[in-house]
């Protein structure tokens, strides 16, 4: 999975647990995990950047990925990490897939 600045983000899932993540040095620099309710409600509980990438964006990165992954899949949003919460909160353009 690509974003706009080129960062590889990867995508992983087991059962109703999954995170985006960044990896470098062979571990994660940048993490935000989420849970499935269903088949069709991504809820965000936690996010989490490494200080070799805090203040680059990261964070945002994996916000928007998963916005494009719920798009993609027809799923809704629920940002229940404060800065996942957040970054909705400043990103209209984010609110198609936002479970109000």
């Amino acid at each position: 999975m690509l974003t706009p600045n080129n960062v590889d983000i990867q995508f992983e899932q087991s059962g109703a647990k999954g995170a985006f993540f960044i990896r470098g040095d062979s571990m994660r620099l940048a993490e935000m995990t989420f849970s499935m309710a269903g088949d069709r409600l991504l809820i965000i509980d936690h996010t989490e950047v490494s200080d070799a990438l805090r203040g680059k964006g990261a964070g945002k990165q994996l916000v928007e990925a998963a916005v494009l992954y719920a798009r993609e899949k027809k799923l809704k949003v629920m940002p229940l990490c404060p800065f996942a919460k957040a970054v909705f909160e400043k990103t209209k353009s984010y609110h198609d897939v936002l479970d109000l």
